[in-house]
């Protein structure tokens, strides 16, 4: 049975598609896929007892190369994205004022994601996870279908993913049989990974944020991480440290450990992730909290996949201002017409729907060669410039379209507008 499956088995199984009204959509996409195997997916419970390691870590299969060029999802990836994308237009769109009111997202929306399994895409099935093979490509399409519904609460749920995702990428044995059980359950941990600094040209690869060599053999990490999601409620961090030695490190920290504190961190856009800080005070931690062995290419890995992942939430959210802003300016009427009759109009909307196709190959061919394995930091540079430069574009756009309407809160244009701004900004939080 393939990954979308096993991800549509949980949801049928969940008792929120019925409040959601979403059972009709599953059952139905569960029986086409049926028709090719079945298998469920079991969830274990979350526990922190470290394990200790000594085997060989599990890994994930890189994807063949079919050696077509194809941008259609496969079967299980349309599986996936259907469902998620009608539970963003049912579920976060209409919820997205009051998340960004409360700077937050509701918990009851986080519990109906962990039951849709979305931890569990990069997690092996050995550990718990439904996946075989890499599935960079499947990331983006899953962000670029919350983010349709509102970039704040898709982050948030994406957030402990990210956690999930580098324990499986590169973690050792011991830290998977600790940390990766938790994730497979349905009471998934808050957790965050934290990448970004409260400076200006925020450089990841010039972190200010150290780790040094104790005496004992642990490590003494001191420094401040900006742009944590739900800092406040996390148990589990994996933080960005310039290691003795080393150079840039991901570093595992336990919310409970002495020396670690949250403060509030208000935005501009993202309210609904619940963005803080997180401050590091001679924060002792083992030596074995270096995530893996703590090489190079496993953090120049890490940026490129957290850059790919909010490529594809900007193609999420710039697909809704293109959807929104199309029907505005058809029913808006000036002069007797519809301002779309309008040619300055017309090509402002074309031109959204050409940056965005544009945006939406490269960003694919980036992830397409992250998980066969292949070098893709040419792909994600030009994803990421792309994603910054017309993501922003497409807000601004999105809002003059509105005129004096994208101004103002009752129309949610703004709100975009606002959380593509930190596209070009942000450092780590979500991955792929």
């Amino acid at each position: 049975m393939g990954i979308g499956l096993a991800v549509l088995n949980r949801i049928a199984s969940s008792p929120t598609i019925d409040k959601l009204k979403l059972r009709k959509t599953t059952e139905r996409a569960v029986y086409e896929g049926a028709k090719g195997g079945f298998r469920v997916a079991g969830a274990t419970t979350r526990a922190f007892k470290r394990v200790k390691g000594g085997g060989k870590p599990a890994r994930l299969a890189r994807t063949s190369d079919s050696g077509v060029f194809d941008l259609e999802p496969t079967e299980d990836q349309q599986m996936i994205v259907g469902v998620v994308k009608e539970f963003a237009a049912e579920v976060l769109r209409p919820a997205a004022g009051d998340a960004e009111s409360s700077d937050d997202t509701s918990k009851e929306v986080l519990a109906q994601t962990s039951e849709f399994g979305l931890t569990l895409l990069n997690i092996p099935e050995s550990l718990g996870g439904l996946s075989e093979d890499r599935s960079a490509v499947t990331g983006v399409l899953v962000a670029e279908a919350l983010a349709e519904g509102d970039m704040g609460q898709a982050v948030a749920c994406l957030a402990p993913a990210a956690v999930a995702t580098a324990i499986s990428l590169w973690g050792s044995d011991a830290q998977q049989q600790t940390y990766l059980p938790a994730f497979s359950g349905d009471d998934v941990p808050a957790s965050a990974l934290a990448v970004a600094e409260p400076r200006a040209l925020f450089d990841p690869f010039d972190l200010r944020t150290t780790a040094v060599r104790a005496e004992g053999g642990g490590l003494t990490i001191n420094g401040v991480k900006s742009a944590v999601v739900r800092g406040s409620e996390a148990e589990l961090f994996v933080v960005a440290v310039d290691l003795e030695g080393s150079g840039p490190t991901l570093v595992l920290v336990e919310s409970s450990t002495p020396g670690v504190t949250i403060e509030a961190d208000p935005s501009m856009g993202l309210r609904a992730a619940g963005l803080s800080r997180l401050v590091l005070d001679d924060v002792q931690v083992p030596a074995d909290a270096v995530l893996g062995e703590g090489a190079a290419d496993d953090y120049r890995e890490c940026i490129r996949l957290s850059r790919l992942a909010w490529a594809g939430l900007a193609l999420g959210t710039g697909r809704a201002v293109l959807d929104y802003v199309s029907e505005y300016v058809k029913t808006r009427t000036a002069f007797g017409e519809p301002i779309a009759h309008r040619q300055a109009v017309a090509f402002m909307v074309a031109n959204i729907a050409i940056e965005l196709e544009g945006m939406r190959l490269v960003t694919l061919k980036a992830a397409s060669r992250a998980e066969q394995g292949l070098d893709f930091s040419r792909e994600v540079a030009l994803a990421r410039r792309l994603a910054s430069e017309y993501g922003m574009k497409i807000g601004t756009d999105g809002v003059q379209l509105l005129g004096g309407h994208g101004f103002v809160k009752e129309h949610p244009v703004e709100r975009w507008y606002r959380d593509l701004r930190a596209v070009g900004l942000m450092e780590g939080a979500v991955l792929v």
